[in-house]
């Protein structure tokens, strides 16, 4: 508690705790659904292609009902994605009226994203059943491409804010002499971007695979869930370790151009060689670090490879230039809490292809399908602890080292600002709640449906049905059986 109140009571403007709690909130929330947003098109579409490829019915069932999954998140990230694009100029209008025209292309091009994969989701959930099987697997492709144009807008605007370039100021100190193409790869923007786009892959696809790990724990073993868990699990274990050496090589960027970020991160006091690491710990106003586990010269070796690699400390830049010392522990802690889900990842993805390396089947132990059951919770934390660390280590900079939060933020009053908070929470424990309700509400209408298509005499079941063609036969005198019937005629869960 002593440690919060340090981090929030900074001398700024009454304006600055409600602003960054609402945006700190309202961002937090929104990365929850990122991953599926970003990844979950092209795990779908992986899916869908082996099943064209080998005929199976049943990884064309996951597909269809996986690409309903991506609409929904779809529509519930739009409102909050919305959300987030309104505070950058609510909240912080200094920002956007002195760097606005520096950096805001990268949120032009996330719009135009936006909107052409709100089109193409259209497009594929109309086609399933209505079009011919390639065209609308074709169709399809173009998905994966405009999530990845959405990311590349973001991060180029976020890369700028951690290493601004592509202007000149002015007598002034405006920006002026705008060259976007500098603006938009600044140093960066490469290690981030694929830092994020890889991060986005594993997180997607360990939270897909939990859900049916979850289902193989609960004896639902049939080939629906091998399936299910197979896919997405794969996809998540290929990019584990390739996460791992980027994850490596974003480190190693922001300790060439972002020190006083690396010190924070790393808790370094004095510039020094020889750093020695300390997993966790608590950074003190002294330079003095307690608790957590020392281990000698290990950060100037992770640094450049060398006990004698030089590391700046906090102490090298003035107090006012750096984040406070609570700020430090903090994301020293969220820095070592992602690097720690990683390696665990790592092992669990290891673990996996050991497995199947020796035995070409996937892993029998219940504790490996626990292990992947939370590795989905656990990677969005990781994704949550990266965020952190990026926006905390750049303080007390909004555009690092030409604009300070405080000269940024808005001039609305500080109980308005906490009032729309308090309603912003509010409507967000609700869309939240009722995207929930929707997945869970879905999720028992496939069940029903997979267990009573059997029951009613139609062979249409999720190993043999499939989107595309005539629906089954129904014998005369018969109902049509949930999931089937001719025509557009709807079935159990919404299907068309």
């Amino acid at each position: 508690m002593h440690t919060t109140l340090h981090l929030l009571a900074e001398a700024a403007p009454p304006q600055m705790l409600p602003a960054r709690s609402l945006m700190a909130f309202t961002l937090a929330s929104h990365i929850i659904l990122v991953p599926l947003g970003v990844a979950l098109p092209l795990i779908t579409l992986i899916m869908h292609g082996y099943g064209l490829r080998r005929g199976d019915a049943t990884a064309l069932l996951l597909a269809r009902r996986w690409s309903a999954v991506m609409a929904v998140q779809f529509a519930i990230g739009v409102v909050t994605g919305t959300v987030l694009s309104f505070e950058f100029g609510l909240l912080w209008p200094g920002l956007m009226g002195r760097w606005g025209d520096v950096f805001g292309i990268g949120f032009g091009v996330e719009a135009w994203a936006f909107f052409l994969e709100a089109v193409l989701i259209a497009i594929y959930l109309y086609g399933w059943r209505r079009l011919p099987a390639r065209t609308h697997f074709l169709l399809g492709l173009p998905l994966p491409v405009t999530a990845l144009l959405g990311a590349f807008g973001i991060l180029a605007a976020n890369s700028w804010m951690n290493t601004p370039r592509g202007f000149s100021l002015d007598s002034e100190g405006n920006p002026v002499d705008v060259n976007v193409w500098k603006a938009i790869f600044t140093p960066m923007f490469g290690p981030q971007y694929w830092h994020f786009v890889v991060a986005m892959l594993v997180t997607a696809g360990y939270v897909v695979a939990g859900v049916y790990a979850v289902g193989w724990l609960r004896g639902r073993r049939d080939r629906y869930h091998r399936l299910g868990f197979t896919v997405p699990f794969t996809v998540a274990a290929v990019f584990t370790p390739i996460q791992f050496m980027l994850g490596d090589s974003i480190a190693r960027a922001v300790f060439q151009k972002q020190p006083v970020k690396f010190a924070a991160m790393e808790i370094v006091w004095n510039t020094d060689t020889h750093v020695p690491e300390y997993l966790f710990g608590r950074l003190h106003p002294d330079g003095t670090v307690t608790g957590g586990i020392k281990i000698p010269q290990l950060d100037s070796i992770l640094a450049g490879f060398s006990p004698a690699t030089e590391v700046h400390g906090l102490s090298s830049v003035a107090a006012a230039d750096r984040p406070t010392v609570a700020q430090a522990t903090l994301i020293h802690w969220t820095f070592d809490i992602m690097v720690g889900i990683g390696s665990v990842l790592l092992l669990l993805a290891v673990w996996y292809a050991f497995v199947w390396w020796r035995r070409r089947r996937l892993p029998a132990s219940p504790w490996f399908y626990r292990s992947a059951a939370c590795a989905g919770v656990a990677s969005v934390v990781a994704v949550e602890c990266g965020w952190i660390t990026t926006e905390v280590g750049r303080q007390p900079w909004i555009v690092y080292e030409n604009m300070r939060v405080a000269e940024a933020v808005t001039g609305a009053r500080a109980g308005s600002l906490w009032t729309m908070f308090g309603l912003v929470v509010v409507v967000y424990v609700f869309i939240f709640g009722s995207f929930l309700a929707v997945l869970l509400k879905m999720r028992t209408r496939w069940r029903l449906d997979d267990e009573r298509s059997p029951e009613a005499g139609a062979m249409v079941t999720p190993e043999t049905d499939t989107p595309y063609g005539p629906r089954s036969a129904v014998a005369a005198g018969d109902s049509p059986a949930p999931g089937d019937g001719g025509g557009a005629a709807p079935t159990r869960d919404g299907r068309p």
